[in-house]
């Protein structure tokens, strides 16, 4: 199926995890990618698998998303030569964890412009270009935007990641008169390089966690971005301001007795 032939999606995060499994497939798809992320080297590994599975995607120098200026300049220099953005795909993402007792002004702030800054700058200078192709935009939220946790102490995490779902919807709003719509997918915990270092590392907590999960197994990044091209296509055109949970029912079930 070729869903998106010929559009122009920007991924933001394409050198690993989701957003290298995002290239991929919206390649596979028809799709031209444009690709941003802070490595170089991550990123030309995501720009070989592309290309060695026939896809089309463009790729630059190392990109901070968090600062205005890199991220313009990105943007800019993509558009200039693949002509527009149907779709952005705003993966990127990073995080720190700790108890409210241990959590500093500087890791808050880390935190904040590592989750939604790097949101909110692709957005705010990708928008009148999917402004001009009524396009789309899906953003990343977690489960810990919409419940709290007894296993892993992440105040920060939760607060930006509600603020990405809380974005989601406020964009849509701003968007709709332009024909423009804007999701975010919601995932619950999935292995990726990112959990395998931290909340599946051996010792932590949550690595029991899919005990608690009503299909009682770990997500795939592939299980996501399957949500995210079905609202990213024509499949979703009366779809917007929507927060899809992708968590094997971890967020709507409680956990049977003795789980967690």
């Amino acid at each position: 199926m070729q869903r998106f032939q010929d559009k122009v999606v920007f991924v933001t995060g394409s050198g690993s995890g989701l957003g290298r499994e995002a290239a991929l497939r919206f390649a596979a798809e028809g799709a031209v990618v444009a690709g941003a992320d802070i490595s170089v080297e991550s990123n030309l590994q995501t720009k070989h698998l592309v290309e060695a599975a026939g896809g089309r995607i463009h790729i630059g120098d190392s990109v901070d998303l968090t600062n205005e200026a890199q991220t313009s300049a990105w943007i800019a220099r993509a558009v200039a030569e693949l002509g527009s953005i149907d779709v952005l795909f705003a993966c990127a993402g990073a995080t720190k964890f700790s108890p409210i007792e241990e959590t500093s002004i500087d890791e808050w702030q880390w935190v904040l412009k590592h989750e939604l800054d790097l949101v909110f700058l692709p957005v705010k200078h990708a928008w009148e270009h999917l402004k001009n192709a009524k396009g789309n935009a899906v953003l990343v939220g977690s489960t810990a935007g919409v419940s709290g946790s007894m296993t892993n102490t992440r105040l920060a995490h939760s607060a930006t990641k509600g603020g990405v779902i809380s974005m989601a919807k406020q964009l849509a709003a701003e968007g709709a008169v332009h024909r423009v719509r804007v999701n975010s997918v919601s995932p619950g915990m999935i292995r990726t390089p990112a959990t395998e270092g931290d909340l599946l590392a051996e010792g932590h907590p949550m690595r029991q966690i899919q005990k608690a999960i009503p299909l009682q197994r770990i997500g795939t990044p592939a299980e996501v971005i399957n949500c995210v091209l079905f609202l990213a296509s024509n499949d979703a055109s009366y779809v917007t301001g929507h927060n899809l949970m992708v968590d094997g029912g971890w967020s709507s079930v409680l956990p049977g007795y003795g789980v967690v």
